[in-house]
């Protein structure tokens, strides 16, 4: 009981000191094999030409009798504002520069790691509907290029570069290809994809989608090569089959799954509209680009992520449920 007495004591000390951040969690929690020493990434396995990506698959097939076909198009700028901060309210709330890289906003203004659902309510948005929802995503950066950010001059992450603006950003909701959604509670905390995916040990949480804008039916896990001329793109999906009682969980992810191959939600699971961020950058021919990352995971496009959590009014949540599981295309 006495060595067990200390070993808390200890990691009691680490958390308050800051020396526990999300990053050394995400670590704690790996058993794959892990990148060289000294590998700073990305390397040359993480590029490929997206005229060798195969096309995806065409999709989930018809859609079911019951299916909710609409689509919902939430117009929220793409961060004029420079809406940066190095927090993750949805896995660290309350810790300062928990994310240990950069997060990139649209939505709600006002978004760090001390936001609570009173100060979220309170907030302005940039989205033009009024919608204060917070959506938000590691940044992406030019490494030839010197940064131009002073907040992250104390973090010490080791995400070095110029930060590379949107040069577009789309937020839609869609439906359900088996059965109509329903809506959403407010303040439902989501994320998707795997911040630890290099150290992982399994491609489980993986949902990283690069692209580029001239070959929309290809995409990969790696950053891909765009031909002159197109832009970058970025495809974040979010799960969408709720448990009906929680907006959110230990781990952030058992209270929100993605449904099943052809749409079908897990047993004990209902369809909520699903969240689509699509983001694109323009970058010159031959220019570095790095996802800013955790540093043990060495900036690799796998580990791309995003977080979103839900402060739509009830009646604009009843707007969107109503006009995706009527099959209508809205604003």
């Amino acid at each position: 009981m006495g060595n067990e007495h200390r070993l808390l004591t200890l990691l009691v000390c680490l958390v308050l000191a800051g020396g526990l951040t999300a990053a050394a969690l995400g670590a704690a929690r790996v058993g794959g094999p892990r990148p060289p020493a000294g590998a700073a990434g990305p390397v040359p396995a993480d590029y490929v030409d997206i005229r060798e990506v195969p096309p995806g698959p065409a999709g989930p097939g018809a859609n079911g009798p019951d299916a909710s076909t609409g689509r919902v198009s939430v117009d929220c700028g793409r961060n004029a504002e420079g809406h940066y901060n190095e927090d993750n309210l949805v896995v660290s709330p309350g810790l300062r520069s928990g994310a240990h890289h950069t997060h990139a906003y649209v939505g709600n203004l006002s978004t760090d790691a001390f936001s609570t659902e009173a100060s979220l309510d309170a907030a302005a948005t940039s989205c033009a509907d009024g919608d204060r929802s917070t959506y938000y995503w590691p940044v992406l950066r030019r490494t030839d290029l010197p940064g131009d950010h002073p907040h992250e001059g104390s973090a010490g992450h080791g995400n070095t570069g110029r930060i590379l603006p949107e040069a577009a950003v789309s937020v839609e909701f869609l439906g359900s290809p088996v059965s109509k959604v329903v809506a959403m509670p407010r303040f439902l905390n989501a994320m998707t994809g795997d911040a630890v995916a290099l150290t992982a040990g399994s491609d489980e949480d993986v949902r990283a989608r690069w692209g580029c804008s001239g070959f929309p039916d290809r995409y990969t896990t790696r950053y891909p090569l765009c031909p002159a001329g197109e832009r970058l793109t970025r495809t974040l999906t979010f799960p969408s089959c709720w448990n009906g009682l929680d907006t959110t969980s230990p781990g952030h992810r058992s209270h929100l799954l993605f449904p099943a191959a052809g749409g079908v939600c897990p047993q004990g699971t209902f369809p909520v509209p699903e969240l689509r961020i699509s983001l694109a950058y323009e970058v010159p021919a031959g220019a570095p680009v790095a996802l800013d990352s955790f540093p043990e995971q060495r900036h690799s496009p796998r580990t791309d992520h995003g977080m979103f959590v839900n402060v739509m009014t009830g009646p604009r949540m009843a707007q969107v449920v109503d006009c995706l599981n009527q099959g209508r295309s809205c604003e």
